[in-house]
């Protein structure tokens, strides 16, 4: 068999079409007994009002006789070989010189059930119309207390034989040109807007990172058009996320590559660091201790930075630290220390402790506090303030004096690249993001306006 070969009931139009099909005809197949049935009935009963109009006028005659000629006549119009009317009083015969001495079956229609009926109808057709019936039914004449008729079953079985035939052509040509009209329906319905949309899928499965050209928006209120723009919202969201991931990996090879040299550079200025330390005078002493203390942080955050890149995150080394320290060194690291322009407040009290990686916790105060020292220009106020609940959970602000952070961009504030200001790169909160969260903890927005921005971090006590 070719490859490019398809069966005729591969594609979801084609078995649509030939279920419509079979399903109209299996719905015929149910009503044709019914049908024949029905059929016979009316055959027969209009056989026994005729042979009932020959025996009235068999009793209006003269000695309730007629000629030969006419009890023929009578007879041929009826469509039967002999009748019987019996009546209170006396009996009218019709046919009894050609009354067949046997007949083959006998059906009564006085009370007929369904079942009997579809039967004797399947029977008459099985039968070939050879045989010579009676047939017993009510009378409408009052006074009369049965109708009897003998008949030749050959003129039923070619008029029921026709009507079998008319009835399976007709639900032939029903199957079909409902299967046609519903297969149309459908297909504009339902099999359209479904291989719109598998093309969709396919285009996508094979360039994710491609833009597609324009597509009008489906306006559909039913299910289809609800799965046609979530469809369009998934694409464009999986698209965006992976050219987001394409830069990481982008800059991940970068820093990687630059965190080769710029250790070998921090190597250098932590030798020079030491070598101020030795220098008796207050104020190197002052700026060398500044000077090791960031040195070591960088190299620490070079070699975090390539673990960083692997499967797993770095795991916090978490112990009990004093958090006013932790505050001040972030003043240190900023410069606010000798910044008279511009004010830095720490309400935490000097024996707060919290139980977290020192490392990764500086970081995370880092960022914050430089983005509110960056948003306030070169003066402004940054207020750091803590509380401890009683079940060790702490809560810390960073506030600033800023002039807030825009309403656009608020629901992306602490994704990657998504920076809240001008110049930013948009990982500092990001950064800061993940390493709360590693501790178990939530970093948050707690309130933005032209009056200033606040940051709440919380992170649990030591683990039980």
């Amino acid at each position: 068999m070719p490859e490019h070969y398809k069966p005729l009931t591969s594609s979801l139009r084609s078995r649509l079409l030939i279920l419509t099909f079979l399903f109209v005809m299996v719905i015929s197949a149910l009503i044709y007994p019914t049908s024949i049935a029905s059929f016979r009935q009316d055959y027969l009963e209009t056989r026994l009002e005729n042979a009932q109009i020959a025996a009235l006028a068999l009793e209006a005659a003269p000695g309730n006789m007629v000629s030969p000629e006419l009890e023929q006549r009578l007879l041929s119009q009826s469509g039967v070989i002999a009748l019987i009317m019996r009546r209170e009083d006396k009996s009218l015969l019709l046919g009894y010189d050609v009354m067949p001495e046997e007949v083959q079956a006998t059906f009564d229609l006085r009370n007929p059930s369904l079942g009997t009926l579809i039967t004797d109808a399947f029977g008459t057709l099985e039968m070939g119309g050879n045989r010579v019936i009676r047939v017993v039914g009510d009378p409408m004449v009052p006074g009369t207390r049965m109708l009897e008729i003998t008949m030749d079953e050959s003129g039923l079985y070619a008029a029921l034989k026709n009507y079998s035939n008319n009835v399976l052509v007709l639900s032939l040509i029903t199957s079909l040109f409902t299967g046609i009209l519903v297969y149309l329906a459908l297909h504009w319905l339902l099999v359209r807007p479904m291989r719109r949309l598998k093309d969709r899928i396919v285009a996508f499965r094979r360039k994710p990172e491609a833009v597609p050209a324009k597509i009008k928006q489906n306006r559909r209120p039913d299910e289809i058009g609800l799965v046609e723009r979530e469809l369009a919202r998934m694409q464009e969201e999986l698209r965006l996320n992976l050219k987001q991931k394409s830069n990481l990996a982008s800059l991940g090879e970068a820093v990687a590559k630059i965190n080769h040299d710029l250790r070998n550079i921090l190597a250098t200025a932590q030798l020079a660091s030491d070598s101020l330390q030795r220098v008796d005078h207050p104020g190197v002493q002052k700026i060398s201790r500044r000077l090791v203390n960031s040195v070591s942080r960088a190299v620490a955050l070079c070699e975090s930075t390539i673990r960083h890149g692997k499967a797993d995150d770095p795991v916090p080394e978490k112990a009990w630290t004093p958090l006013g320290e932790l505050v001040d060194d972030v003043v240190l690291s900023l410069g606010l220390d000798e910044d008279s322009k511009f004010d830095f407040v720490c309400d935490i009290d000097e024996e707060m402790m919290v139980y977290a990686d020192a490392e990764q916790l500086h970081r995370v105060l880092l960022n914050l506090c430089r983005n509110a020292h960056d948003v306030q220009g070169e003066t402004g106020t940054i207020l750091v303030g803590a509380k401890k609940d009683k079940d060790g959970t702490v809560h810390i602000k960073v506030t600033d004096k800023g002039p807030g952070i825009p309403e656009a961009i608020r629901p992306t504030l602490f994704k990657a690249f998504q920076s809240s200001r001008a110049g930013g790169t948009g990982l500092g909160l990001a950064t800061a993001r993940d390493i709360v969260l590693s501790h178990g903890g939530q970093i948050g927005l707690a309130e933005t306006g032209p009056d200033g921005t606040t940051f709440m971090i919380c992170l649990p006590g030591e683990e039980n």
